[in-house]
């Protein structure tokens, strides 16, 4: 049976950390030369995943959720919607029972979490919670998911910064 992987906000080499079968990535611009790998052009923050349910074994998130937002306004302004809850929500559809996330992405109080100026989502070691059993915190908010963390660390990358690993 073939595996499939999705790299959210690949550029142009989507990363495949649990060596799955099929590589497969989405980027706001896309720029690969055409290869072993298909990736697909879509606006996470106001668009759905372009792939059906329950598709992937595993998806990742290299440096990626911090630029989701969390809170824009509807299209006619009359009410607030929230991009963040909504691509975990994405994540959680797409994958099959059972399947992975793995992310990785620089978190308070690092400097690294807001130096960069199309950083429009601070997280912090325990925003995985928000998406995760038993809390599932996000769940007011609209998620309808039910992650379980495998392993949550803070690590160093990127000249030093700090990330956490849900």
């Amino acid at each position: 049976m073939t595996t499939r992987h999705l790299d959210l906000g690949c550029g142009a080499r989507p990363r495949n950390p649990y060596g799955r079968d099929e590589l497969h990535g989405i980027d706001l611009a896309p720029r690969h030369e055409p290869g072993a790998f298909e990736v697909r052009r879509a606006n996470l923050a106001l668009e759905p995943i372009p792939y059906p349910d329950d598709h992937f074994d595993s998806v990742s998130a290299y440096d990626f959720l911090e630029h989701v937002p969390r809170v824009l306004p509807t299209a006619d302004g009359q009410a607030t919607r929230f991009p963040f809850v909504e691509l975990m929500n994405e994540i959680w559809r797409v994958l099959k029972p059972g399947g992975l996330l793995y992310a990785c992405t620089p978190v308070y109080p690092h400097v690294s979490a807001f130096q960069d100026p199309t950083h429009v989502n601070p997280l912090t070691a325990g925003t995985h919670e928000y998406f995760v059993r038993p809390r599932r915190l996000a769940a007011m908010y609209g998620f309808v998911g039910d992650f379980v963390s495998r392993r949550v660390e803070l690590t160093r990358h990127h000249e030093g910064a700090a990330a956490y690993h849900p």
